[in-house]
């Protein structure tokens, strides 16, 4: 198959200036989208700490001590009640992930008992579980899951600077497994790994070259957790970051681009410049497991301000009255909502 983005194509995009990008990108995103819409997800942790992975960003990583609080499968009423209150408050996916390298056959079931009870709520669901086989993955699809998240994080060159206990090539043969189980893709990266402007253009490279693109791209700043090996990494200049949100934009024109991790540490000017360069899609309200996400309040107040409509209602929903019952139904165990970036 012929790849439709290759080096030079793409180092030509990174380099134009930036307001020709966010001009081009602007484009790309309404001819695909309502500029005036974004998808809303939830994400909860259903299965939290211990893993035997050892992502240096993670700090469900049981060989890092960051103080985390290990948590085993939540019991089914619990994520179900978490998911009805994520509807209630604007969420039209809710999203689950499990600190596993991959899923027991022992589990399977129970996961496919929670896809079918979310889906009959009128939710689209997504999981991400570590590695599939194409025995459970054809389970999860049969169950009904829309989405499955397993993030590329890098380049296949920065790659084993980060993780050594997966390869880059599981990582792509498991897309390959879940696409062939029907599912939709939700695959991204992270920025702020340490990682060069080579490396950025090479996961975006590889991301928009599969033989279907990704329906959901989340874009993840690094969140620095104390007790990782990348704690201390270096910040990443924000306007660089804009442009990997208008370049997957525009590489990707038909994909949810989400801005996900690392919105804490962005102003509301920020965020709304991402949302220009393309970006149509969050992660809402609670806590991203040991990182802030922004308060409900404040999203709320911003959304306003940008005139921006959850997708699936279309409609404003910063009036006191729904704003008061979005909070009240968002009193749930905070602990437990985490960020995609981490698996």
């Amino acid at each position: 198959m012929k790849k439709k983005w290759t080096i030079e194509k793409t180092n030509i995009l990174f380099k134009k200036p930036f307001f020709d990008l966010m001009f081009e990108a602007q484009k790309k995103h309404r001819k695909y989208f309502n500029p005036n819409t974004i998808q809303i997800s939830t994400l909860l942790s259903i299965k939290t700490g211990s893993c035997p992975e050892d992502c240096k960003y993670c700090p469900q990583s049981a060989r890092y001590k960051t103080g985390l609080k290990k948590e085993p499968l939540l019991e089914i009423k619990q994520i179900l009640n978490a998911a009805k209150k994520a509807k209630s408050s604007g969420s039209s996916r809710f999203c689950m992930g499990a600190a596993w390298k991959n899923p027991k056959e022992k589990d399977m079931p129970y996961l496919e008992e929670i896809i079918k009870k979310i889906k009959k709520m009128g939710m689209e669901t997504c999981m991400t579980l570590g590695t599939l086989n194409d025995s459970q993955a054809q389970k999860l699809a049969n169950a009904g899951l829309d989405f499955y998240n397993h993030n590329l994080d890098t380049s296949k060159n920065f790659y084993s600077s980060i993780i050594t206990t997966r390869t880059y090539q599981e990582r792509l043969n498991t897309l390959h497994v879940v696409r062939n189980a029907g599912m939709k893709i939700c695959s991204g990266g992270i920025v702020g790994l340490g990682e060069k402007k080579e490396d950025r253009i090479e996961l975006l490279m590889e991301l928009a070259n599969l033989a279907i693109q990704p329906e959901s791209v989340p874009i993840n700043m690094l969140v620095k957790i104390p007790g990782t090996p990348m704690e201390h990494n270096q910040n990443v200049e924000l306007f660089d970051f804009i442009r990997v949100i208008a370049a997957a934009r525009i590489m990707m024109p038909k994909s949810y681009i989400r801005l996900s991790a690392g919105r804490q540490k962005m102003n509301d000017q920020t965020q709304a410049m991402c949302f220009m360069a393309g970006a149509n899609s969050i992660f809402y309200g609670c806590k991203l497991l040991t990182a802030d996400n922004p308060e409900e309040k404040h999203d709320l107040e911003l959304f306003e301000k940008l005139n921006l409509h959850p997708e699936y209602k279309k409609q404003p929903i910063l009036k006191q009255e729904k704003y008061n019952s979005i909070i009240e139904s968002l009193k749930i165990n905070k602990d437990q909502y985490y960020n995609a970036a981490i698996l």
